[in-house]
């Protein structure tokens, strides 16, 4: 079973594409979290979990969605993740999952997708992001051959820096970046609701036509990469940047 957690898209799509290679099915993992429900999961087969990369680490709300939840069949854990750039040492928290589950765990893949986290950076214009999927395709593909012939993925290097980026600045930025308090609708919005609907923590309501955030932000960037009209800002942080959700590009 393919479990996966995204905000803009990037992880779904890597996620979708793998179990189609595999031929397993793709479960959200939004489903349960914004509902907050405890998931009752079984696979004979291989799990997968595929999962953005948050400051050289998996997202804290997934990694509590696995330990909370119940895997049970296959004993076998692969994780692949995507991020702009590096995982770091991401693989240090993924075995202390598996060690609490009594899984095994078969190694992490990282996926080089367009960046989202438009807060912070730029996201690429449409000619790029569609470069950096297509050059992740193969990516995918070596990802699902790999679990498919039921070898674990390569191990990768991790030196000191990234001991420095995962463990040192993941938790920085937790503090400092991961809020909601900035979030806001301009005056192009319409009231059509796809914010508070892709929003994987719930955290969006809609009053009187216009979205509201509450405190329960992931800064997934499903709001602000999704909406339709371009309404969605963060402070000044994302005024005039491009927006990105995966395979907007095709536009």
């Amino acid at each position: 079973m393919v479990v996966f957690f995204s905000g803009t898209g990037n992880s779904e799509y890597c996620a979708r594409y793998i179990a189609k290679l595999i031929g397993d099915e793709a479960v959200n993992s939004a489903r349960y979290i914004r509902n907050k429900q405890i998931a009752q999961l079984s696979s004979e087969k291989p799990w997968v979990f595929v999962t953005p990369t948050y400051a050289w680490k998996i997202p804290r709300v997934f990694a509590s969605f696995l330990r909370q939840s119940s895997l049970t069949g296959n004993k076998n854990a692969y994780f692949v993740m995507t991020c702009g750039g590096s995982i770091g040492g991401a693989a240090g928290g993924l075995l202390d999952i598996c060690k609490e589950k009594g899984m095994r765990f078969r190694g992490v893949k990282q996926i080089v997708m367009p960046e989202n986290l438009i807060t912070m950076f730029k996201a690429p214009e449409k000619d790029e992001a569609r470069q950096i999927v297509d050059k992740a395709s193969p990516v995918i593909a070596q990802c699902a051959e790999t679990i498919l012939s039921g070898r674990s993925f390569e191990k990768p290097k991790y030196g000191f820096l990234s001991f420095l980026q995962s463990e040192v600045s993941n938790p920085f930025f937790y503090k400092a970046a991961v809020k909601a308090d900035k979030f806001y609708a301009t005056d192009a919005c319409v009231g059509c609701g796809t914010c508070a609907e892709k929003c994987v923590m719930g955290n969006i309501t809609m009053k009187n036509g216009r979205p509201e955030w509450g405190n329960n932000c992931t800064q997934c960037m499903a709001c602000i990469g999704c909406c339709p009209k371009q309404a969605v800002e963060y402070g000044k942080a994302t005024k005039g940047k491009t927006r990105y959700h995966c395979r907007s590009f095709e536009g």
